[in-house]
């Protein structure tokens, strides 16, 4: 159902309009969601970003060193139908969002905190969703020799 429902709050003379999210639309985000370990609605592209928000988010997950294979990134500028049916869909207000595990875990902000505090990191470990270290150059090998 892909319909526009107007409430009117006399007090104020006011119009609000809710969308209630198709069942299309909350299919394919569902499963958009769940496909994949690591999923996160920005603003424009990773090498791209079109907000402030959702570069800290790309940066915070850069930080983590998140395997690229287990992130996923929709840009929510490309159709409005995502960028608003992201938003009913988590109930949360702004993006960007992150989805771990088919979980709603939060925004840019909420990332910062749980990236300050180890929690991201843990969690991210625990899915696997970390690309292997690479290994360090010895000091030998990276000194210039004369």
């Amino acid at each position: 159902m892909n319909s526009m429902f107007r409430f009117w709050i006399p007090k104020t003379s006011i119009s609000m309009q809710l969308r209630m999210l198709s069942t299309q639309t909350r299919q394919a985000l569902e499963q958009a969601v769940k496909e994949d370990p690591i999923v996160l609605f920005m603003k424009g592209t990773p090498t791209r970003p079109m907000c402030g928000f959702s570069l800290k988010a790309i940066q915070i997950l850069s930080l983590e060193n998140v395997a690229s294979d287990k992130l996923v990134t929709y840009n929510v500028l490309s159709n409005d139908e995502l960028r608003e049916g992201i938003k009913e869909f988590s109930d949360w207000p702004t993006i960007p969002q992150l989805y771990i595990n088919g979980e709603f875990v939060g925004g840019s902000d909420i990332l910062a905190s749980m990236h300050k505090s180890g929690e991201l990191h843990k969690i991210l470990k625990e899915i696997n969703a970390l690309a292997p270290e690479q290994p360090k150059d010895s000091e030998e090998e990276t000194t210039k020799k004369d």
